[in-house]
């Protein structure tokens, strides 16, 4: 594969801007309660209304972050509006905390039973708010950004499972997830707070969940960042570590700390390495650190999510770093990655596929799968490779 990063600007741009964008458009958009539909099937028709409030913010955040970082598209915009409009209408319970799902009209539906959804809406009406200057959506995602400040050390609170002080364990999920929402919110937060976020996640991602010698991410981890024995500690999730390097990555670009950069693209290439499918190819979804059988059905399953944040975590590592080896991953994920997600008779992309590549389930859309990750992959990866095409 040749580097011709200007016909590969061209590519992802124009997966993006022609295929994924539009069908959201055509089959998204609930033009009677607003908000968006996302559970579609092969063709774009609806199957369930059910609205999911992590998939609410994060098309939100896609149509507002188009707007004004590609084209100030007033269809963009106005998609962005019904969304954010629908999630401050209902989204919230009596103490500003997110439900989790919401029928089509917005009567709730699940309890805000955990802390994601805060921090989806956060990024939707954030990135909206300075796409609109609506100084309401912008009040709203401080003061839900506020909200998971405090409840960061019980991102849970009464809906854990778990018996408190047996075992605890600190998530990689949530520095992680406020790391990227820091970044995204850069624009609107105090210069202070902001660095202070950002070098915390960092360093938590890198200090506490990197274990330098297994060259491993892992989900789970002790307080002090030794490992438990169990299903949980053992669980490592290459999708989820390797979008984890890309954010570090990001979050030291911004400082030239070539030593944070370093060591997450140390990261990214041995978790490519743990997680690859040497058989059949692609990324597996669950696998455990020791060997053991994982926990998770699925754990075999090739999932969208994790095979295009690995291609902007390889191009992204291959920009800062310029190693061919982060170089010949990206070749080998897009190769494998092009040649099975895609749809080319009904647009979009499949979303799950067995271990043998072969499509699993054939819906566009679902409870988990929105107008987020692929388009936000597209779109960054285009970025890359316009930058490099230009030097």
């Amino acid at each position: 594969m040749n580097k011709d990063f200007g016909a590969l600007a061209q590519q992802y741009r124009k997966a993006l801007l022609e295929d994924v964008l539009p069908f959201w458009q055509r089959h998204s958009l609930d033009r009677e309660h607003g908000g968006y539909f996302t559970c579609l099937d092969r063709r774009g028709n609806v199957f369930d209304t059910d609205k999911f409030l992590w998939l609410q913010g994060r098309q939100v955040w896609t149509f507002s972050m188009l707007y004004n970082r590609v084209e100030k598209n007033p269809d963009w915009l106005e998609i962005a509006r019904s969304g954010a409009d629908f999630l401050r209408a209902h989204g919230r319970d009596g103490d500003g905390n997110w439900y989790f799902a919401l029928t089509a009209a917005g009567d709730p539906l699940v309890q805000p039973y955990n802390i994601f959804a805060d921090c989806f809406a956060a990024l939707g009406l954030s990135q909206y708010a300075l796409a609109s200057r609506d100084e309401q959506a912008r009040n709203i995602a401080l003061a839900t950004y506020q909200n998971i400040l405090r409840r960061q050390e019980n991102p849970k609170g009464r809906f854990s499972k778990s018996v408190p002080g047996t075992r605890p364990l600190r998530s990689l999920s949530f520095p992680m997830i406020l790391s990227n929402l820091s970044l995204e919110m850069a624009w609107m937060l105090p210069q202070e707070k902001l660095e202070h976020a950002l070098e915390s996640c960092a360093n938590e991602l890198i200090r506490l969940f990197y274990d330098r010698s297994r060259g491993l991410i892992f989900e789970q981890v002790a307080p002090d960042g030794s490992h438990v024995d169990s299903f949980e500690g053992r669980l490592i999730n290459p999708g989820h570590g390797i979008e984890a390097t890309w954010f570090i990555m990001s979050i030291a670009k911004r400082t030239s700390n070539h030593a944070l950069i370093d060591a997450a693209a140390d990261a990214l290439l041995s978790l490519l390495e743990f997680g690859w499918d040497r058989e059949d190819g692609g990324i597996f979804a669950f696998l455990d650190a020791d060997g053991h059988p994982p926990q998770q059905l699925e754990w075999d399953q090739k999932l969208w999510w994790a095979h295009v944040e690995a291609l902007v975590a390889t191009s992204l590592a291959y920009q800062l770093t310029g190693r061919e080896e982060s170089w010949r991953w990206f070749e080998k994920l897009h190769e494998y990655t092009w040649s099975r997600f895609p749809d080319p008779e009904f647009g979009e992309w499949f979303g799950y596929l067995n271990r043998r590549g072969e499509v699993l389930l054939p819906l566009k859309g679902g409870k988990w799968k929105g107008c987020f990750h692929i388009p936000r992959a597209l779109h960054l990866c285009s970025t890359i490779f316009e930058e490099l095409h230009h030097g």
